[in-house]
């Protein structure tokens, strides 16, 4: 079997787990484990966020865990720094798998050549700018991005900082929770100061996100269609 269709045929088991698996439950039941073992839990917590990152499950629960249990502070580097190892990982793969195989068949897919081309020319700006874009979801774009030209360098270094937005909004989210059942269900605590530095900070948060996206999603759109013009 060729290493691209190895590729894909895990990406498609790993897709089909994540939705037919109950992970939610199990991610659950570790965030337990978790609370009561706090010596090693910030390593066991890194360590099982980069796996979720190269097994495509999905990593908002574990975003919103770790501001839970550990705080917007502690719980934002713990998710930044997890992110960017997992979203390495998963470029890597990509990249030593596919790469050589993908660059054969471009010729055949225009607008892909078109964002290969563009990343090779700008490379970290358009990176950072389908980091922010929420048209590109973070898990597949990881394996992607390592199908490009894109030196590993900028890869790391853009995506660190494109993640930072959402990874924010969802610690905070977390950290502001009065437990995790709650938080999932929409409940907000009781207390009346509790409630209003919840909505504050949600809605300066919330207007920071989509402000970014919006001027990232109109930028990228900009740089592939002048990538696809001058090639």
């Amino acid at each position: 079997m060729s290493k691209p269709v190895l590729l894909v045929v895990g990406l498609v088991v790993l897709l089909a787990a994540a939705f037919l698996l109950p992970v939610a439950d199990w991610v659950t039941a570790l965030f337990a484990w978790i609370d009561a073992n706090r010596t090693v839990s910030w390593l066991v917590f890194i360590l099982m966020y980069v796996a979720a990152t190269v097994l495509l499950l999905p990593g908002s629960l574990l975003t919103l865990g770790a501001g839970f249990l550990f705080g917007l502070g502690y719980g934002f580097v713990m998710v930044s720094a997890a992110s960017v190892i997992g979203a390495s990982c998963a470029f890597l793969i990509g990249r030593f798998l596919a790469r050589d195989w993908v660059s054969e068949k471009l010729g055949a897919m225009p607008k892909f050549a078109a964002l290969d081309r563009a990343i090779e020319q700008r490379g970290a700006l358009i990176v950072l700018l389908t980091r922010l874009s929420p048209v590109f979801p973070f898990n597949l774009l990881n394996y992607a991005l390592g199908l490009t030209g894109v030196r590993f360098p900028a890869y790391v270094g853009a995506s660190w900082i494109g993640m930072m937005p959402g990874t924010v909004l969802y610690v905070y989210l977390g950290s502001v929770a009065s437990d995790l059942a709650s938080l999932l269900a929409g409940e907000v605590g009781d207390s009346p100061v509790g409630n209003s530095l919840f909505y504050v900070g949600l809605a300066a948060t919330l207007v920071l996100t989509i402000v970014i996206t919006r001027i990232a999603t109109k930028a990228l759109g900009e740089q592939l269609d002048q990538a696809e013009t001058t090639s």
